[in-house]
């Protein structure tokens, strides 16, 4: 679901932490947020109209360049966890989200600020992401921007 919140487009999705995600306290692993963040990401382009496949298939990689992690609380075995995206900032290289992660309770358990960086599939050398991928980011944030404002 996209959302407009604190003047930046964001997307929620939901998540369940199976069984085989926690350790032998019933936690969910630290090691699995950043794949929470991934569905997330690749969740919120995809309620946009694009797909990571279309990036890729277009010669655009994606890598995460640098991502910060805080653990606040664990995330419990069956628990129904909602990940909300932020697009924190958009570039014509990269592109920063921030992540909120929060459990049943509405509880704020985890976040991260991850920066990715526009690749090309050629070169392996960062390059400018497709204009299409800009102006697409850019159409649903002034169009939820505007409504906010109503």
């Amino acid at each position: 679901m996209l959302c407009f919140k604190d003047n930046k487009l964001c997307h929620e999705v939901q998540i369940r932490v199976r069984y085989a995600d926690t350790d032998r306290m019933g936690y969910s692993y630290y090691g699995n947020y950043p794949t929470y963040f991934e569905v997330a990401r690749t969740e919120f382009l995809r309620e946009l109209g694009l797909t990571y496949k279309q990036l890729e298939d277009d010669g655009f990689l994606l890598p995460i360049r640098k991502m910060s992690i805080e653990y606040i609380k664990p995330a419990l075995y069956d628990e129904l966890l909602t990940v909300r995206t932020y697009y924190k900032k958009l570039h014509s290289i990269k592109v920063e989200f921030h992540h909120e992660v929060f459990n049943e309770q509405n509880e704020l358990i985890n976040t991260a600020d991850i920066f990715l960086v526009f690749v090309s599939n050629k070169t392996r050398r960062p390059t400018q992401g497709p204009d299409y991928y800009l102006d697409l980011i850019k159409k649903h944030w002034d169009e939820f921007a505007a409504k906010a404002e109503e």
